[in-house]
């Protein structure tokens, strides 16, 4: 995982992944939370591939 950081920009948070900005918040608090759950939702298992088979099959549309 990368180095997350938080830092403040005028009354601003702004979250950043080694060298680049990718959230602007409006509470410290906020931020930590949202990296927090990111790194959660990183550590968990891949989502399966797109080219695997659907689990509900598509409703055929109606021609009428």
């Amino acid at each position: 995982m990368k180095k997350y950081s938080i830092v403040r920009i005028g009354s601003e948070y702004v979250v950043q992944a080694g060298e680049t900005s990718i959230l602007k918040v409006s509470s410290r608090q906020e931020a930590a939370k949202l990296v927090t759950d990111a790194a959660e939702l990183l550590q968990q298992e891949p989502a399966p591939c797109a080219d695997e088979e659907p689990s509900i099959e598509r409703e055929a549309p109606d021609a009428s």
